[in-house]
């Protein structure tokens, strides 16, 4: 016998089972009780919420021979029928592969005729939204005015993009997102009875990786007792599978981003990145758990408002006495824009690395809130007795040297010797195609570097600015650099890497002793090294 996924093996097959969405729920079993059952309804919400769970209980209550306070018995032929899906007077649709006219016209056709068992023909049509605009034109009329013993139910997940003239002709029910509460409790419910041993944490960790949606979240669950199966779950476990990232490493990288430690911040981010986590979760669990941070130093929340246990929240309110609300916000700003642009990005680890290194480094931005945070960090230094001082000729010097020192130094010309001056124009001559066929952190580091020389079989990469320098100066980058190129052009040699300075000039010619004699017409002596 095949495996039944989770979350069909524990679809509801009543009005009582369905979780939190109770409004819908009374309302709809009202009209079943009281015979006020209407012709058109529209279900809209999240997917994952009950949507089409319910439109099938309804079919079974509207047909059902013996209802029990208007939900289906089950048990008579109608509803075992229907269950099974052999019953001809309930047709599910899918919008999105049977969206023409042509599909239309099918059920205005079939509506023609009166049931052969039961009492309603029940459309339901699965994210109707997919509808061309010739369908919805020729579903109008039938909808309208549909014979007596017929329902369309429409579920959708975008109810705005459905046109004005079917919404006004359907009673609309919107399906709200699920607590984690109820989540929680239905996880623990299938898994008392599917026997499975899980830990609490871990268990409502799944829960709110659901994010409202009962049925993804039954799929997560299904996902990690795949994984870890006859094994008790625990919260370590339930990470591992599903990618994400724990308090501790979320405040330890909070902790060095707040301290300026951007090396730090880095070699943190590959240690998770080498265990496998996702980065796009990573950054999702930071700006929830920057989120509670926030809450938690703007008011009075506890355990269970934060959806945290009372040990992370311990955690929380010790480094939250060490954050400024300011700081928090910014923090947020930048993983919020950052969020937005890793969504459809194909190389996701730079993105990230370049916003943490924003959050060491506030002087990178001139926004409101990074200056706020420069002044902050400017005044702790001071009570804490750090002496600020200012170079001296900051001070002292006159505006008109102050303007020449602002001014990139002149070019220099460097004699090197033949051989060290050939090798360097090849590695200059091929660098663009070397960066290129390094990895996606290093080659995008390593764009607009430079190479220059510092003595034989030594050469240095000369990077534009911190950020680029921080992620390219790493020794598993420049392995990478030296590697390919001893592999490639058989020569041996070793990279080091510098920051450009500020003042430093636009670029240095190398010029061997041959050329400068042959320019000069003279001979030329070179001093011993």
């Amino acid at each position: 016998m095949s495996y039944t996924a989770l979350y069909r093996k524990w679809r509801p097959d009543s009005f009582d089972d369905v979780k939190g969405q109770d409004h819908i729920v009374t309302t709809l079993k009202n009209q079943i009780i009281s015979g006020r059952v209407g012709h058109a309804y529209l279900f809209c919400g999240t997917r994952g919420t009950g949507k089409t769970t319910i439109a099938k209980i309804f079919a079974k209550a509207v047909n059902c021979e013996h209802p029990v306070d208007g939900s289906p018995c089950n048990e008579c032929a109608s509803c075992r029928a229907i269950q099974a899906g052999a019953n001809v007077n309930v047709v599910e649709i899918d919008a999105a592969s049977n969206n023409g006219v042509d599909n239309i016209r099918e059920i205005r056709d079939e509506v023609q005729y009166s049931p052969a068992e039961g009492r309603y023909r029940v459309y339901i049509i699965d994210e109707v939204h997919m509808l061309s605009t010739g369908a919805f034109n020729a579903l109008l009329k039938t909808l309208e005015e549909p014979p007596s013993y017929v329902i369309f139910i429409l579920a959708t997940t975008e109810a705005h993009k459905i046109p004005i003239t079917v919404l006004s002709r359907c009673q609309r029910y919107d399906f709200r997102r699920i607590s984690l509460d109820t989540i929680a409790a239905r996880l623990r419910e299938l898994t008392d009875g599917e026997n499975i041993q899980i830990e609490e944490k871990a268990l409502r960790y799944v829960a709110k990786k659901g994010d409202g949606s009962l049925r993804d979240a039954i799929s997560l669950l299904d996902q990690c007792i795949a994984f870890y199966y006859g094994q008790k779950l625990d919260y370590a476990k339930v990470l591992d599978v599903l990618g994400a990232v724990d308090h501790e490493m979320l405040g330890q990288l909070l902790l060095l981003a707040l301290a300026g430690r951007t090396a730090e911040v880095i070699y943190k981010l590959e240690e998770i990145v080498m265990q496998g986590r996702e980065l796009s979760q990573l950054v999702t669990d930071f700006i929830w758990y920057l989120r509670n941070l926030l809450l938690l130093k703007s008011s009075d929340m506890d355990a269970d408002a934060l959806d945290v246990s009372e040990e992370d929240l311990k955690q929380l309110a010790d480094i939250a006495a060490s954050v400024s609300e300011e700081t928090l916000m910014r923090y947020i700003r930048v993983f919020s824009e950052l969020s937005n642009q890793i969504r459809y990005g194909t190389d996701k680890r730079v993105p990230v690395e370049i916003a943490f290194i924003k959050l060491t480094r506030p002087s990178m931005e001139q926004n409101l809130d990074s200056v706020l945070q420069r002044l902050e960090q400017l005044e702790k230094r001071v009570q804490e007795g750090a002496a600020v001082s200012y170079p001296a000729a900051a001070v002292t010097v006159s505006a008109q040297d102050a303007a020449q020192s602002a001014e990139p130094e002149e070019k220099k010309e460097i004699v090197l010797p033949k051989a060290q001056l050939d090798d360097l124009n090849l590695v200059r001559s091929e660098w663009n195609r070397i960066t290129g066929q390094l990895g996606g952190a290093a080659r995008v580091a390593l764009a607009g570097s430079q190479v220059e020389p510092v003595q034989d079989g030594v050469m240095c990469i000369v990077f534009q600015d911190a950020g680029t320098y921080l992620i390219g100066a790493r020794p598993s980058v420049l392995e990478q650099v030296r590697d390919y190129v001893n592999e490639t052009y058989q020569k041996s040699f070793e990279f080091k890497a510098r920051q450009k300075g500020a003042n430093e000039a636009a670029g240095t010619v190398y010029v061997s002793r041959d050329e400068l004699e042959e320019a000069f017409h003279m001979e030329i002596s070179m001093p011993e090294e």
